[in-house]
């Protein structure tokens, strides 16, 4: 099985549509997927795959409840199977993982009083909840996408799959992650007390100026971990997905064009993009085999 989180310290880098293109890449290549959604934002990877309908209800039952101990069913009826793609599961994200660092507390106070002798670790909630319900061995292939900052949804993420691919832009926002790549890293595993493996930095949105080009190999030859795709400028594509409710791959197999189905004409380039999405789902799925 493989298992990683999609991270970026960066928001608005392509870290949720990195995630869906290649869940929607592992499943396609025979691997039964979930994904873990565990991004407060309403632009969630669970939009994308349209089942966020019941994130703004306060009552319904969600990932949060269950990470504390108050869950309103069981765990298995949180997982959406209606994502439009075959072998491709969500567990959709809830407004309330605006407050999980807060709910943690008062879970990890509130069960540490009623079991003294007992440490509630906050860290490992999601980690437990999954072993506790068989996930690990019902699936192939499990994606966390968190929130772009540091936090429970973040670490719990990271506790899972102690593995992480990192999306970063080669200019303007995304520097400081490109910076900061060593330091975010040696900060996971110092937290969590564990050794987190990289599977690669990723450039997307790349374009062909010369800044981008100077950051591209200043990336390859100064960080310590692998480059295994460069994703090219594609804001058609990637704009498309969020006005279709749909992965890349959906958006151009349907020729979506401002969300409807059928009207638009599809480009060489955009083909190209999701063979390099192919490529490195097939490389990644390498690394954990390997």
């Amino acid at each position: 099985m493989l298992a990683y989180t999609v991270y970026s310290e960066a928001g608005g880098v392509g870290k949720t549509t990195t995630a869906a293109n290649l869940a929607h890449a592992h499943a396609s290549n025979g691997l039964k997927t979930l994904v873990i959604d565990l991004d407060p934002q309403e632009a969630s990877l669970s939009y994308v795959f349209g089942v966020d309908g019941d994130r703004d209800d306060g009552e319904a039952d969600n990932i949060v409840r269950h990470m504390v101990g108050r869950a309103k069913g069981p765990f298995k009826d949180l997982i959406r199977e209606d994502t439009g793609v075959d072998n491709l599961d969500v567990i959709p994200a809830h407004n309330m993982l605006s407050g999980l660092d807060t709910a943690m507390r008062r879970a990890k106070k509130t069960e540490e009083q009623m079991n003294p002798d007992v440490e509630w670790v906050e860290e490992e909630q999601l980690y437990q909840l999954l072993g506790r319900n068989g996930i690990h061995e019902e699936y192939d292939a499990i994606i966390c996408d968190p929130q772009a900052s540091e936090g429970q949804g973040l670490y719990n993420a990271v506790m899972v799959t102690q593995t992480v691919l990192i999306p970063v832009e080669l200019s303007g926002k995304g520097s400081l992650s490109i910076d900061g790549l060593e330091q975010l890293v040696d900060g996971l595993e110092n937290n969590l007390d564990i050794e987190v493996g990289v599977l690669g930095v990723v450039p997307v949105a790349f374009g062909d100026t010369t800044g981008q080009q100077q950051h591209l190999e200043t990336l390859q030859e100064d960080i310590k971990y692998d480059v295994p795709a460069v994703f090219r400028k594609r804001e058609s594509l990637m704009q498309e997905m969020w006005d279709a409710q749909a992965t890349a791959y959906q958006v151009v197999e349907n020729a979506y064009k401002d969300g409807e189905e059928g009207v638009r004409r599809v480009p060489d380039r955009e083909h190209e993009t999701l063979e390099k999405y192919d490529e490195l789902a097939a490389e990644i799925k390498e690394a954990f085999d390997a």
